[in-house]
């Protein structure tokens, strides 16, 4: 058969949705403490939104430009939105009966109620008008839709309401429709004061306010009913980079433009009359199959608010404490721990405060001179960044990779690097048509006369928040090939000049294609000649035909293949004479699986970590790098943490089927182990 058929390919877009169908299950599943339940049905949500966000505003792009097809499943624009409707529609259906059905019930049974407004009392009605008309009231602009007031420009994801009236307002005019945009700034969940509540937690959603007040906007009319709506834009920026002289700028002036993209997705409840979504999907350019209908609030999103509103450790995960390595405990020196040994850590089950002292310490010492880092995602409030101005400020060189448009956190990426730009650091933003995805920091520190290179090498951001719940490896070293490996790459990042030749290191759009081709096929080579082989590997996604042709030939060969891949997997495992010898998994918990790690042989005897999922994009569109583990004793520890101990999961894991579906694993008569507590309890 050709390893090019469409039919051995799962499209990106439904695994996606798949994965976010796993994240759905985790709400629904009783062994998890209710409010994380709670967070998993916002999370599913949230998710949802930016799948419409970004993936299917794409598919409509392409097929208004009249793409016929551009994945390996050679399935077409318009058959994929098809599917992808047909299957976000059923996932929406399931989130809201986990909702209606599941969690709202045992949430009440533990006091915790959103309540609606036909449960309200005399006194919480009344509290809630007070509520309105000193909170709400002066921040409403109700428009009239007539020839003098046309459509509003609805912002992206905001609440809104169509209202329809009846009878004459001051001028006499009988206009019956009119749109009230929620105000942004006001907390879509509003807890019920004390002395109104009937439960230990009471809440209302704003929504309900404005719709049980909304007459007071229309003095002299009668409202005859309100229903909610919630558009849904593309938000993909587009910034034409070799066009441009200044990128700051021009992401900065595209921002604003993302609240207001084309319209790809209408959300009503299931009891608005026909009609009105018909003008609504009219009014945004919409067609039928944009419309979706709810059973419940249009932004279920909103209700993660919740779970830091309520103060029940009872019905959360028990506390996640980071373990600390003694000889990296605080007041130690980190630059002498490093001169002796490689310092490996494991997020989040270790603590990321070492990656940050490490800093604040090269920050304050008179021995560094220079310090450089990519910075591709680092929060709001960043240590990391706070660390970085502290050392210019002080004098020391300071270089920092900014990548602008880090998805979603464009904003944040900007001000970071204007007060790095400010502090005296010498601020750059990549390379123009490839975003800087690699996660690296070099410290430049003089010792007896000479230079020192201390390197951290990372498979995640460069975010301590994340750090918290993102499973990420860290390696702290001073090893002389790798950090004249990471001067090189920096070297190129800021300046001009060919593919710089690297010692250890791979690097994409350069070199890691091949390494991982070559690698994989070296096995394939080994199970030929009857010798052992193995192929294991960790990560996000998986979609690169290449990569794929690739493990299915070693499959054929007769390499076993084990693979652990969070989200997407476009690959088929299971399919006779093609990849019955290929297993696929994804791990769904507490922590979010963020890790890279490929291993080669059958003792791992190749084994790297890496910033770069196996797709397209990491592969070829990004600078990412790969580092190997050339210390047996923490690749040996990389393959146990990373890859044996996830592959015995049977808790947590899903396994892929051959038609693309997943499949929950269970215990059985096996002794329950799910991979993460195994690595809290030990790591912790």
């Amino acid at each position: 058969m050709d390893l090019a058929a469409p039919a051995l390919y799962i499209n990106r877009e439904l695994s996606l949705l798949e994965f976010n169908r796993r994240v759905l299950a985790q709400a629904a599943d009783a062994s998890v403490p209710l409010l994380e339940r709670l967070r998993f049905l916002t999370i599913s949500c949230s998710n949802m939104d930016e799948f419409f966000e970004i993936r299917v505003a794409g598919l409509k792009q392409q097929l208004e430009a009249g793409v016929a097809t551009g994945t390996p499943d050679l399935l077409a624009p318009r058959d994929v939105l098809k599917a992808v409707g047909d299957t976000a529609r059923g996932i929406i259906r399931e989130q809201y009966r986990i909702f209606n059905e599941v969690l709202a019930p045992e949430l009440e049974a533990q006091g915790i109620r959103i309540l609606r407004r036909r449960e309200w009392n005399d006194s919480q009605r009344d509290w809630a008008r007070d509520y309105f008309r000193r909170e709400v009231f002066p921040l409403l602009t109700p428009i009239a839709l007539d020839p003098s007031h046309p459509f509003p420009n609805v912002l992206n994801k905001i609440l809104n309401f169509v209202v329809v009236l009846e009878g004459r307002d001051a001028f006499g005019r009988r206009n019956g429709t009119a749109v009230v945009q929620a105000p942004r700034q006001l907390p879509r969940l509003i807890a019920l004061p004390a002395e109104v509540a009937g439960a230990a937690h009471d809440f209302v959603l704003l929504s309900a306010i404005i719709h049980a007040n909304m007459g007071e906007l229309f003095p002299g009319m009668e409202v005859k009913d309100s229903y909610q709506f919630r558009v849904t834009r593309n938000s993909d920026l587009w910034v034409e980079e070799e066009e441009v002289e200044d990128l700051l700028d021009a992401v900065k002036y595209e921002l604003p433009r993302r609240h207001y993209g084309a319209a790809v997705r209408l959300e009503v409840p299931e009891q608005c009359p026909a009609e009105i979504p018909a003008q609504l999907l009219e009014r945004l350019h919409l067609k039928l199959e944009d419309l979706y209908t709810v059973n419940g609030p249009v932004n279920l999103v909103r209700l993660m608010a919740l779970y830091d509103m309520v103060d029940r450790p009872d019905l959360k995960y028990p506390p996640h404490k980071p373990g600390l390595p003694r000889e990296l405990a605080p007041g130690q020196d980190l630059f002498e721990v490093i001169r002796k040994h490689d310092v490996l850590l494991h997020h989040p089950y270790q603590s990321y405060s070492p990656v940050v002292e490490l800093l604040r310490q090269a920050a304050a010492d008179p021995a560094v001179v220079a310090i450089k880092g990519t910075l591709y995602r680092t929060g709001q409030r960043s240590e990391i960044a706070d660390a970085l101005f502290a050392a210019a400020r002080s004098g020391k060189e300071v270089t920092a990779v900014v990548e602008l448009r880090a998805r979603f956190d464009e904003a944040a990426n900007i001000d970071m690097a204007e007060r790095l730009k400010n502090a005296g650091a010498n601020v750059v933003y990549g390379v123009v048509g490839y975003k800087t995805h690699s996660k690296m920091m070099m410290i430049l520190r003089k010792e007896g006369g000479q230079l020192r290179r201390y390197v951290h090498l990372g498979t995640g951001n460069y975010h301590p928040g994340t750090a918290r719940f993102y499973t990420d490896l860290s390696l702290l070293t001073a090893d002389e090939a790798l950090g004249e490996d990471v001067h090189r790459m920096f070297r190129q990042l800021t300046g001009l000049g060919e593919a710089p030749r690297l010692q250890r290191l791979l690097v994409s759009p350069f070199s890691l294609f091949d390494e991982l081709i070559a690698r994989i096929n070296e096995q394939a080579e080994l199970a030929r000649q009857g010798q052992p082989s193995r192929i294991r590997a960790k990560m996000n996604a998986l979609s690169e035909d290449g990569v794929i042709q690739a493990l299915y030939r070693a499959s054929q060969a007769g390499v076993p293949i084990d693979l652990v891949v969070r989200g997407i997997c476009c690959l088929r495992p299971g399919v006779p004479g093609i990849s019955e010898n290929i297993r696929v998994r994804s791990i769904v918990g507490r922590f979010l699986e963020h890790s890279r790690i490929y291993s080669f042989g059958p003792q791992g005897e190749h084994t790297y970590a890496a910033s770069a999922d196996w797709m397209q994009r990491n592969l070829f569109r990004r600078v990412e790098t790969c580092f190997p583990l050339v210390n047996e004793t923490l690749r040996a520890r990389v393959i146990e943490e990373c890859l044996d101990v996830p592959l015995s999961d049977n808790c947590q894991a899903w396994e892929l089927q051959p038609d693309g579906t997943w499949l929950r694993c269970r215990p059985g008569d096996a002794p329950a182990r799910s991979a993460q507590e195994v690595l809290a309890a030990r790591l912790g």
